[in-house]
């Protein structure tokens, strides 16, 4: 196969040689010549497709910019697996900790829950693999391996003195792109957009309308750690909130022409404040909502710069079953802002197709670009003190909570008292955590809540759980004071 691209190209060369020679034939002669004299004279064998599919062309691309790249004929075939290939697992949601693994919930119908895998159970060997002599990259990892085929599992539950064993066939779970929804207080929602797939526009429609639709006094939309995905659904979710005609976004490029997406006619937006939160792994597709609604003064963007990825990326199919996948433009926020930051060096400088220095919004506030999207407010995550530090690594929170719900019956008015509070400090102590009095006054309000988190996660389930946290998230808490200031 690659004795055939060899041969096409010195043909390519004989054809251009009989010809006036550009300077783009010149080069491919002396690339050609230089090829002829190792294939016939190097010490070893030179194997073509060595020479062109990991050398010559890589080193070509690797000019342009990290994302172009060429596919060989077993990764062209990787990449149409990837683009049809459907998620597999067992329906379980778990806490990972260094060397240890808890089931906090099992989904309805999943293997986990057929198999009888519950909430507390302590996993501690995954195809005889005991999970306490792993480090957290390295379970993360096995956990991934085990979802692609039967898995053996040695599982110990509270209050059980003997092993259990369990062994999980995957199937397909169903995991929506929009996650969660709920009311952080009356009238103001929260919907959590994981990803973009073909379904998030109509999914985040949904979830609104479930939340009250039009009544809503105000929404949170939670975008931290969303990598993006399919363009098309981004501006699905984009237009529910911006007015008809307005631009989306606008795609430019050296070989593209300017194309703005506009919002369709004939779209009735909701017209209630809305709020963005976004981080460091908020990227592509999220980021051109973000953008969008930030630079028509629709949303309030609260949280840290995002990633800063906004390419178009063309997959051109090749000869004896290779491809290329080419940078081929860029995209830009209605005031033209490059979604996409430079790289360093500048193989890839967005900012030339920009058109402009200084970007506003429609009310005129300047809004920064250069490379992803700046939010209005910066809001950081709490920081990890020493002693939040070794109770989350001990998986104190979780064992304590798992330990205690065996005892007591756990309602949906729980709160930890007191009295509660006092138990899971003889426990920290019967596991060698002793924290100081004026460390444990100081974080008491943090330990309540992510106390009343770990016994919601067991008992009623993650989402719930995720409702409890969002009460003490500090961007969370921004975005509703934005909102309410909106309002």
């Amino acid at each position: 196969m690659g004795r055939l691209l060899a041969m096409t190209i010195l043909g390519a060369w004989a054809v251009a040689s009989a010809q006036p020679q550009s300077p783009v034939e010149a080069t491919l002669k002396k690339f050609t010549e230089a090829y002829a004299a190792i294939e016939s004279q190097s010490a070893d064998p030179l194997v073509s497709e060595q020479a062109f599919y990991a050398g010559a062309i890589p080193a070509m691309l690797r000019r342009l910019d990290p994302f172009s790249v060429f596919l060989d004929p077993t990764q062209t075939e990787q990449l149409k697996e990837m683009e049809k290939s459907e998620r597999k697992g067992f329906g379980s949601v778990v806490s990972v900790l260094p060397g240890r693994v808890i089931v906090l919930q099992t989904l309805a119908g999943t293997p986990s829950a057929k198999a009888g895998l519950s909430a507390g159970d302590e996993i501690l060997v995954i195809n005889n693999i005991p999970l306490n002599r792993l480090s957290f990259e390295q379970l993360i990892q096995l956990l991934s391996e085990a979802r692609q085929r039967e898995a053996r599992l040695m599982v110990r539950r509270p209050g059980n003195v003997r092993m259990l064993e369990f062994v999980l066939s995957p199937e397909l779970v169903d995991s929506p792109s929009v996650d969660r929804a709920y009311l952080l207080q009356p009238g103001i929602g929260y919907v959590r957009v994981a990803n973009y797939d073909p379904k998030t526009g109509a999914l985040l429609k949904s979830s609104i309308e479930s939340l009250g639709g039009k009544a809503l006094k105000g929404l949170v939309i939670d975008m931290r750690n969303n990598p993006g995905g399919v363009v098309q659904s981004a501006l699905e979710a984009a237009a529910l909130f911006l007015k008809p005609g307005q631009t989306i976004l606008s795609v430019r490029g050296r070989s593209t022409p300017d194309d703005a997406v506009k919002v369709p006619e004939k779209i009735e937006p909701y017209t209630f404040p809305v709020a963005i939160l976004i981080n460091g792994k908020t990227a592509s597709a999220a980021e051109i909502v973000t953008g969008a609604l930030q630079d028509h003064d629709r949303a309030a963007v609260i949280g840290e710069p995002s990633y800063g990825k906004g390419l178009v990326q063309s997959v051109y199919n090749l000869s004896a079953n290779t491809a290329l996948a080419l940078t081929t433009a860029f995209y830009y926020t209605p005031s033209g802002r490059s979604i996409q930051k430079p790289i360093e060096g500048g193989q890839l400088n967005p900012a030339k197709y920009a058109g402009k220095g200084e970007h506003h919004t429609d009310s005129g506030r300047v809004v920064k670009g250069g490379g992803g999207i700046q939010p209005d407010q910066l809001v950081e995550p709490e920081p990890m003190n020493r002693l939040r530090g070794v109770i989350e690594a001990s998986g104190s929170l979780t064992g304590f909570a798992t330990d205690y719900s065996q005892k007591h019956k756990i309602e949906p008015a729980f709160a930890v008292t007191p009295a509660v509070l006092d138990e899971f400090k003889v426990y920290l102590s019967e596991h060698s955590i002793q924290p100081g009095m004026g460390e444990w006054l100081q974080d008491r309000a943090w330990l309540e809540n992510r106390l009343k988190q770990e016994f919601f996660n067991l008992n009623f389930g993650v989402e719930k759980g995720d409702e409890v946290e969002a009460q003490r998230d500090p961007a969370v808490q921004r975005a509703v004071a934005a909102i309410t200031a909106g309002r």
